[in-house]
C-alpha cells in the first residue's frame, strides 16, 4: 500500500509542477530586446515597439492565415483589418467595435450557428497563433482569463473577460 501512496504522490507531484510550470511561463518575452538584455513582453514595450512588433511579428502571421483561407478576400491585409480606420489616425485600442460583437455565451453557440467554418478557423488557429505573437496565455475556458475572442471582439455590451 505505501508503494502505491508513494507512486500516486509522485505522480500528483509532477503533475502540479508541470502545471506551475507551463501557467508560470507567462508573458512570454516577445518583443525586441530591453535594457537588462532579456527581450522584452507586450506590456514592457513602449508604443513605437509595439508597432514595430506589430508590424513585424502579428501582421504577418495573421495575413499568412487569412491569404491560406480565403486568398482572393485576404490578398491584401492591413492593419485595418483588425483595426479598423482607427488604423490610420494610430488608435489601436483592443477590443474594438469595428469588429462584429460576439453573444457573449461562452461557448460561441449563436456564432458556431451562424458562422461555423469562420468561428472554427478562429478559435482554433487565429485565436492561438496572435496569443502566440504577443506572448499571451491562450484563453482558458476554466479561469475566464488569457488571450482569447474577446481580446479582440466586444461582447453584447462591451469589453468581456478582463478586456
Amino acid at each position: 500500500m505505501q508503494t502505491v501512496d508513494r507512486q500516486f504522490t509522485a505522480i500528483i507531484a509532477v503533475i502540479l509542477l508541470l502545471a506551475l510550470t507551463i501557467g508560470g511561463c507567462y508573458p512570454k518575452r516577445v518583443g525586441p530586446v530591453g535594457g537588462d538584455g532579456k527581450r522584452l513582453t507586450w506590456s514592457e514595450m513602449g508604443a513605437e515597439q509595439r508597432k514595430t512588433h506589430m508590424k513585424n511579428e502579428v501582421l504577418p502571421r495573421a495575413a499568412k492565415l487569412f491569404r491560406a483561407w480565403r486568398p482572393d478576400r485576404y490578398a491584401s491585409v492591413e492593419c485595418s483589418l483588425c483595426h479598423g480606420q482607427a488604423a490610420k489616425t494610430g488608435r489601436f485600442q483592443m477590443p474594438t467595435s469595428h469588429l462584429p460583437r460576439l453573444s457573449g455565451e461562452l461557448l460561441l453557440g449563436p456564432e458556431f450557428e451562424k458562422y461555423p467554418d469562420t468561428t472554427r478557423l478562429k478559435l482554433d488557429r487565429l485565436v492561438p497563433l496572435m496569443a502566440g505573437a504577443l506572448g499571451k496565455k491562450p484563453f482558458s475556458i476554466i479561469t475566464r482569463r488569457g488571450f482569447g475572442c474577446y481580446s479582440c471582439h466586444l461582447g453584447p455590451s462591451g469589453p468581456m473577460f478582463g478586456n
